[in-house]
């Protein structure tokens, strides 16, 4: 039997499909996975598939073919065309159908990707169907698609008012203070929804906020700067906008709109553990107001800050430490009913947005507790930074097991660890606590690192150690 020759393997990823699009990713792969979505969804729940995408050249034919394989199977497709990923994670909950979002989220122009969701907005991960939809796939790829004797029908439908509207309804603006905003949509999925939510492009009414807009221009090619501001490059431009223009803060977000970062007035980053906290504590406020006796849990990864689950434990509530991975905490949120969570990478996840993540909202949140009160954003977030972390820090490993000996030998008798997800080591000195965790990367030949202590000295001393054992030949 003659195969393939592209392996769905190399680029369907533990939460999602993401490849080159020509060599790995083309229209006939994209019609494939289609077609082995609905199969893997089953009649019922496959009968109507929502499909939506970004501004990236390839996307609206990607979703096309995309919707020619689910008809081929039976199923009925509904474009919702440009949207963010959260706004198609909203048409999915809120019409409770599965969905498939087209987008590479913050990865460079050659690329493109698929995110999963069955009804409600529910995740789909390598061990919860996605590996089944990519062996069904490269089997059709291989031995040919059969359509069914009823093939699928499709339709448009738009869902941009209907999201603003809803996550409107969810943060309270209208009252605050005035304030000038810089956003940065990277030329992505933000420079469509941010006039719609924060704006009046969707027919909602003028909130007290003046957007200075950087590079709303939808444009998949990314002229400006790559939309990933989790790399500090990439911040420049809204840092000195902000500075320019005297704004009260910036907010940048990546290519498909789901993760917003912060920064100050003065341009400086607050930090996704700051923007976890700040989000967290609304939240548990507003539940007590009608439920003073209720239980409250929110999730929080390993990576973010001690100050996170500090703040959580501070009002009453239960933090919940999970690994890293949006589908995972999709799914902790959902085993737990938990009211909210948030990572060090700026994803935010909230039960009332049927626990997908929500970067807007996460924003939302923040102009609304900042707008309420007089003071600079730099002193309003001081509280919640009050430690010191590494950030991710790279280093090129060949032999993961031998780094790890190493630093248990080194810290055996200083130190407690746990291997939730990687290695995470914590102690005390003196007076100062500290923390750090290594992981390898799922998809390069890096050990990763992230540390945080109680004072910068302690940090510095904490991770040139770490390096030195890590990187040890």
């Amino acid at each position: 039997m003659v195969t393939h020759p592209i392996r769905l393997a190399d680029f369907v990823k533990s939460y999602d499909v993401r490849g080159l699009v020509g060599s790995q990713l083309t229209e006939e792969v994209v019609t494939a996975i289609g077609a082995a979505f609905v199969d893997e969804l089953g009649p019922d729940a496959g009968a109507t598939v929502l499909i939506g995408h970004d501004m990236r050249d390839s996307s609206p034919g990607f979703a096309a073919a995309f919707a020619r394989g689910a008809q081929a199977r039976g199923a009925d497709t509904v474009s919702i065309g440009l949207c963010s990923t959260d706004e198609s994670y909203y048409a999915s909950g809120a019409l409770e159908l599965p969905a498939a979002m087209f987008t590479a989220s913050h990865n460079p122009a050659t690329y493109n990707g698929i995110k999963l969701s069955r009804a409600g907005a529910q995740a789909i991960s390598i061990d919860t169907g996605l590996g089944a939809v990519r062996d069904r796939a490269q089997t059709y790829l291989d031995e040919g698609l059969e359509s069914v004797d009823a093939p699928g029908s499709g339709t448009d439908r738009t869902v941009l008012p209907d999201y603003a509207a809803y996550l409107r309804s969810l943060v309270d603006l209208a009252g605050i203070r005035p304030l000038k905003v810089v956003v940065d949509a990277g030329n992505g999925m933000g420079g469509l929804t941010v006039p719609a939510v924060l704006g009046t492009a969707a027919g909602l009414p003028e909130l007290p906020l003046e957007i200075v807009p950087l590079y709303f221009e939808l444009d998949g090619t990314f002229p400006n700067h790559e939309a990933n501001p989790l790399d500090p490059a990439n911040l420049v431009d809204l840092q000195a906008a902000v500075r320019e223009h005297g704004a009260d803060l910036g907010l940048a977000f990546d290519g498909d709109a789901d993760r917003c970062f912060v920064v100050d007035e003065r341009g400086e980053p607050v930090t996704p553990s700051s923007v976890t906290a700040i989000v967290a504590l609304r939240e548990i406020a507003r539940i007590r107001r009608d439920e003073p006796d209720a239980d409250i849990a929110i999730i929080h990864n390993l990576l973010v800050s001690r100050a996170v689950p500090e703040t959580i434990e501070e009002a009453g509530a239960t933090p919940i430490r999970t690994r890293v991975g949006h589908s995972l905490i999709k799914d902790r949120m959902r085993e737990t009913g938990a009211l909210f969570g948030g990572e060090h990478s700026a994803h935010y996840y909230f039960r009332d947005f049927w626990g997908a993540d929500n970067g807007m909202l996460a924003a939302m949140h923040v102009l609304a507790e900042f707008g309420g009160q007089d003071r600079p954003l730099s002193e309003f977030a001081a509280r919640f930074d009050p430690y010191t972390q590494s950030g991710e820090i790279n280093s090129v490993v060949d032999d993961v097991p031998a780094a790890y000996a190493r630093i248990v030998e080194s810290f055996a008798h200083e130190a407690e660890f746990d291997e939730l997800d990687g290695l995470t080591v914590s102690g005390q000195d003196g007076q100062d606590w500290w923390w750090f965790t290594v992981r390898p990367s799922n998809t390069e030949p890096y050990l990763r690192l992230n540390a945080e202590a109680r004072t910068r000295p302690a940090l510095e001393r904490l991770r040139d150690r770490v390096l030195a054992l890590i990187r040890e030949s």
